[in-house]
């Protein structure tokens, strides 16, 4: 429906808190940017037969046992113009995650933008998703967690530096562009959802990155690389840059006022810093500056230790897949990788809160980064398409069960409003 008003039942009440420090989550993979000029958007929720089993797909968490979902509406077929929205679907799929108790982490923008819009270059993109965030929080009031921009990193640089999506431009203007509208947009709609949810908690699930070089000629673009990873969490965050970061974003378009934008604001106590990890996130670099991916050389619980140092927030490992392989256990094995890493961390006193396998079903076409709409289906759920339990389905299920009653707890602010704190 568009715009009616929110059913009374909703309003002025909140899903239980979660009755461990810790949250085992999944999510439904909604991915949707444009490719091929605009003409072909990657509804990941529509490829991947969400619309069709909503249903049977909430029932799923719920089996596995998960606390909380990564999960949100579509912003392009919600946000229909500037101030109009349709909940419909919105509506009934919250109720249902609402009455079976499982603890959404709200995902407002993943990786696309309304046509209307245009894509990432549009200076109004951040007021207009900014009031859309601030709309979703007064219709859906119990809903506390949220990632407003997810991986604003990988949406920047496939967007406008890698030119695979959405503007498919490739240019550093451009990229600084996507990147002060995507941050300015995450840093707005954190304000505008905190005006009706002021315990809100913001989970940025970003792109967690490390680059190596090769070659002594290749150690000044792994030195940029590294710096320019942190870029999209420093300005959300209202973290000083680094000099060679301010010096690229103020020579590719970037003013001195957008700049003291993000420093000054002071949203960083609601935050908790979700990380992604795939094996794909550590590159090396050749003297040109070109990547190739390097495999695990430092894995996860080593890069995240440097971006814990770097900001000080507790921490979510927000996103991990890996396909099931030939003999069908790699997945598994991934798996058991990641929780031994996120055991390290926390024995080690870093607060690493929660953990997510990404996503519950399968995904299509991400082996080319959804460039080519070939339908290839990439086996890297709990469950395959038809909804059957993966393995590592199983395995997750088993991992839930086994650690839920007996790892201690290190921090209950997901139950304590952070500006309380």
């Amino acid at each position: 429906m568009l715009d009616a008003p929110m059913p009374q039942n909703q309003v002025g009440s909140n899903v239980a808190a979660s009755q461990h420090g810790f949250l085992f989550a999944t999510g439904i993979e909604n991915s949707a940017p444009t490719i091929q000029g605009g003409r072909l958007r990657r509804d990941q929720m529509r490829e991947c037969g969400h619309y069709e089993r909503w249903r049977e797909d909430f029932a799923l968490v719920r089996e596995l046992g998960c606390d909380a979902l990564r999960y949100g509406p579509q912003l392009h077929s919600t946000l229909r113009a500037p101030g109009l929205h349709d909940w419909s679907f919105a509506d009934e799929a919250f109720a249902e995650i609402r009455r079976l108790g499982i603890r959404p982490i709200v995902d407002l923008c993943h990786f696309g933008v309304p046509d209307w819009i245009g894509d990432f270059q549009n200076p109004d993109f951040p007021a207009l998703f900014a009031e859309y965030a601030g709309a979703f929080a007064q219709r859906f009031p119990w809903v506390q967690l949220y990632t407003p921009v997810n991986e604003m990193f990988i949406t920047a640089v496939f967007s406008a530096r890698y030119g695979w999506w959405n503007e498919q431009r490739a240019d550093d203007r451009s990229y600084v562009t996507a990147i002060k509208h995507v941050v300015r947009a995450n840093v707005l709609a954190m304000r505008e959802i905190l005006k009706h949810r002021p315990d809100a908690i913001f989970i940025q699930s970003e792109s967690t990155e490390a680059f190596h070089p090769e070659c002594p000629a290749s150690v000044p673009h792994a030195d940029f690389r590294n710096a320019e990873r942190f870029l999209t969490l420093d300005l959300n965050y209202g973290r000083r840059v680094d000099s060679t970061m301010y010096e690229f974003l103020l020579d590719n378009g970037m003013t001195r006022a957008e700049y003291h934008f993000f420093l000054d604001n002071r949203l960083k106590r609601h935050c908790v810093m979700g990380n992604d990890w795939y094996q794909t996130n550590e590159h090396l670099l050749n003297a040109e500056g070109h990547g190739r991916w390097a495999g695990e050389v430092f894995g996860y619980d080593t890069v995240t230790r440097d971006y814990h140092a770097r900001y000080g927030l507790p921490v979510m490992h927000t996103e991990t897949n890996l396909d099931e392989g030939p003999n069908g256990d790699e997945a598994e094995r991934w798996l058991w990788k990641q929780w031994s890493g996120i055991l390290r961390l926390r024995r080690e006193g870093i607060p690493v809160l929660g953990f997510t396998w990404y996503s519950l079903t399968d995904q299509i076409d991400w082996t080319s980064a959804l460039r080519e709409p070939a339908g290839v289906v990439n086996p890297r759920g709990l469950y395959d398409l038809d909804r059957k339990p993966r393995r590592v389905g199983l395995a997750y299920k088993r991992l839930i069960e086994s650690w839920r009653e007996v790892l201690p707890t290190q921090s209950l602010c997901l139950q304590v409003p952070l500006s309380a704190a």
